[in-house]
Formats: structure tokens, sequence, C-alpha cells
């Protein structure tokens, strides 16, 4: 059971606006114009949170004219869910069984 969670992921998502990104990109495939109007983010602001994403494997890349696409990997948010399933279950475990290290 894995009781640990990916901390270097948690913190590029702990952005809000890259979490904007990443909940607007669960729902539909959308090119870095969309991403400003939906956001409201400018755009070079909003292609540095885009790196960030792409870097952590977050987010992947389709080319398309002169237009980059952005489109979520549903594995790397299915994986951190996971993660923080299993935590969760460890902290149930430890509430049932009334789990606590004694003060010396």
């Amino acid at each position: 059971m894995m009781t640990s969670v990916d901390t270097d992921l948690i913190r590029v998502l702990a952005d809000p606006l890259r979490l904007r990104i990443v909940t607007l990109l669960a729902r539909e495939t959308l090119c870095t114009t969309h991403l400003v109007e939906e956001t409201g983010a400018k755009q070079t602001n909003l292609s540095n949170h885009l790196k960030v994403l792409r870097e952590a494997g977050v987010v992947e890349t389709e080319p398309c004219g002169r237009f980059t696409y952005y489109r979520l990997k549903p594995d790397v948010i299915t994986s951190l869910a996971d993660q923080f399933a299993d935590l969760a279950e460890a902290a149930r475990a430890t509430a049932e069984g009334n789990v606590k290290r004694s003060c010396p």
C-alpha cells in the first residue's frame, strides 16, 4: 500500500492557473488561443504554465497547422488520484485501529 503522494505533481497542480488549465483540458483539447480566451491570462504567462505542465508530463501537444493543441494525459491524473485513495485508505485503517505512537 502506497502512503506517499507525488509532491512534485502536487506543486505543479497547486498553482490556480495551472489547475484551471487542467480542468479545461479535462473537458476538451484546446489550443493556446482557446486557453487565453477561457482563462483571461496573457499568452506569454499561459505559455509558461503550459511548459511546466508539459515538462511534468501532465499534458501533451498536438501540432495542427500554425497552432498547438494541448491534451490532458488522464493516466497522470488517475495515478495521483490513486495515490490519494491509498493515503485515505491508510488513514481509515489507522483511525479504525486506533493506531497511535506512545509518547516518551
